[in-house]
Parts: structure tokens; C-alpha cells; sequence
């Protein structure tokens, strides 16, 4: 990503928001609490054209069984609402919870689509998991792969894409209409950043990803992935402003520098323990939420890599 694309997708982020009177999306939120996820279902009020953002599918790790109870809540809201799902959007490869879009592709239509750096994520965890020749690492496996500041739209919601690695090399954060969806690069104020730990994570990459969103105009809305309650609040939370992270945010409010966020954002990772989903999930939502491919009895498997990571 080279600087002059970086000021160019921010510029065109920018204007979008600043003339988004016109191009207002409708935004519905799904709290997963298992994994203190939260997906969107967004849509153009004019023309009735949709998105699914940050599907999940539930999973029990004791039994390994999968369920697509959380998803059926999503799809019926989606029918009554007389929703047309064009996208099934994924802002990373999520190490916290399995992929619906399969499923909900399936169910409702839609292509399903990440960021191009996907790639460097299969590349990564392909070996970490010995996938084999049959898993392909061009990123195929999604619909659809987008460069940052690349333009769609969903009916008549103009959507710019940001590129916003530090988390994971694929982060991308979505402007529809007037309001921005996160990922995992930042969470509520009290609680920061998404730690960068993981293989290809890079805490100053973190740092300037999360500088690029607050230099969005002030009274944007900021919708997050995930909310982890702290202990000053009991109350989920996913919506903010891009004026209340500059002032409040407790990793990269302003006054912050690069340095000081880094040094921070090291010392929590070192303490922080793996995610419970970690191993089913990135195998899983790398191959854009799909199982790994059915052995001769039928049956998909996961893989545990030992003392590998």
C-alpha cells in the first residue's frame, strides 16, 4: 500500500462521509455472546439491497458440532425486512468465531468478499496447518477481494474500503453511506485496540491503521466488531464516534504517539492468552468460512498444531 493510495482511499472515505446527507444506510446489529460478536446486517432504505457484515457460526469446541442458530436470527430479520443480500463482508480471517457466509450465501444469495491481503493470511497459516495442495492460497476461495480504496456500492450506498492492517495483514474497514464498520482494529473507547500478536500482526501498522479512521470527520458513526465489557461498564456497546474515540479512547485517544501506543499495546499482548476459537476458526474463515475438505469417511476435520504456536 503505498502512501499516495493510502491518502487517496482516506480522501475518498472522506468525502464520502462528508456527502453522505444523501446516502444514509439502515443498520441493524446482532450480538453474539458466546463470542461478544457483533454482526450487521446494513441496507439501502431506497432500494432494499443488502449486506451481511462479520457473519457467525456457532461452534462448540467440546463436541465440535456447529449450529447455525445465531445465523437463522440474521436470515429471518433479513426476510421480513424484504432485504435483497447482495455482499456476505468479512473486515479479516476472524480468530474468535467461525464464518456464516457459506451458509447464509447459501440460504440468501450474496457473494462473499475480504480484503486482497487474505493471501498473506493463507500464506501464514496454510503452513502453520499443513493444508495441503488443495487449499489455495490466492484468495479464490472469497467471491470477491478488495484492494484499499476500492468503490462498490450497495443499492445506492456508495462503500469505499480502507485497508487498516496492524491486527491481522487483511483488516479492512467498510464506509457505507454515512457510517464506518471497524473490524477488529479498534473497539470501544474504554477498552482500546485488538491486540496484534498474532502471526503478520504489527503493532505500529495498528497504530497508523487506527490514526487513518480517526482522521474521518468527527460526528462519523463507528460501528465495532466486538465489545468486551471493562470493569467501569456492564452494558454492550458497539456504536461510537470518530470525535469520541479521538477524545476517549484509552489506547489511541489524541496525544497518544506511536511510540507510547506500540510500547502499550506490546506489554498487553504479552499477558493476553489465545483465544478459545483461535485453531478452528482462522482454518476455518481463511478458507472463507468453509470446513476443510470431507476425509474418505465423509467426515471434515480440524486440526490441532502442537507446540507450534
Amino acid at each position: 500500500m503505498s502512501g499516495a493510495g493510502e491518502d487517496a482511499a482516506l480522501a475518498a472515505a472522506r468525502e464520502q462521509l462528508i456527502g453522505a446527507a444523501k446516502a444514509r444506510a439502515a443498520v441493524r446489529a446482532f450480538f453474539d455472546p458466546a463470542t461478544s460478536t457483533i454482526s450487521y446486517v446494513v441496507h439501502d432504505p431506497v432500494t432494499m439491497r443488502g449486506a451481511v457484515i462479520d457473519s457467525v457460526l456457532d461452534y462448540d469446541a467440546a463436541s465440535g458440532r456447529t449450529s447455525t442458530a445465531s445465523a437463522e436470527t440474521v436470515v429471518a430479520y433479513v426476510r421480513d425486512a424484504g432485504i435483497i443480500l447482495d455482499w456476505l463482508l468479512e473486515t479479516h480471517a476472524h480468530a474468535d468465531h467461525l464464518s456464516a457466509a457459506p451458509w447464509l450465501a447459501k440460504t440468501l444469495g450474496g457473494t462473499i468478499a475480504i480484503g486482497e491481503h487474505i493471501r498473506d493470511v493463507q500464506a501464514v497459516f496454510g503452513d502453520i496447518f499443513n493444508a495441503g495442495p488443495e487449499f489455495r492460497r490466492d484468495g479464490s476461495d472469497f467471491g470477491r477481494l478488495w484492494s484499499d480504496g476500492e468503490h462498490f456500492a450497495i443499492g445506492e450506498l456508495p462503500v469505499t474500503v480502507l485497508h487498516v492492517p496492524g491486527h491481522t495483514p487483511a483488516c479492512v474497514a467498510y464506509v457505507i453511506g454515512d457510517v464506518v464498520f471497524v473490524g477488529d482494529t479498534m473497539f470501544m473507547p474504554d477498552y482500546g485496540s485488538a491486540r496484534a500478536d498474532f502471526p503478520g500482526g504489527d503493532a505500529a501498522l495498528l497504530f497508523r491503521s487506527l490514526r487513518r479512521i480517526l482522521e474521518l470527520p468527527p460526528e462519523t458513526p463507528l460501528f465495532m466488531c466486538h465489545d468486551y465489557l471493562t470493569a467501569g461498564r456492564q452494558d454492550h456497546r458497539w456504536e461510537t464516534t470518530v470525535a469520541e474515540q479521538r477524545r476517549s479512547n484509552v489506547h489511541a485517544r489524541e496525544g497518544i504517539s506511536e511510540q507510547e501506543f506500540v510500547a502499550r499495546r506490546r506489554a498487553r499482548d504479552a499477558g493476553l492468552s489465545m483465544p478459545a476459537l483461535l485453531l478452528p476458526a482462522v482454518q476455518v474463515n481463511m478458507r472463507a468460512g468453509r470446513l476443510p475438505p470431507a476425509e474418505d469417511n465423509g467426515v471434515a476435520y480440524l486440526k490441532i498444531p502442537v507446540d507450534r504456536l
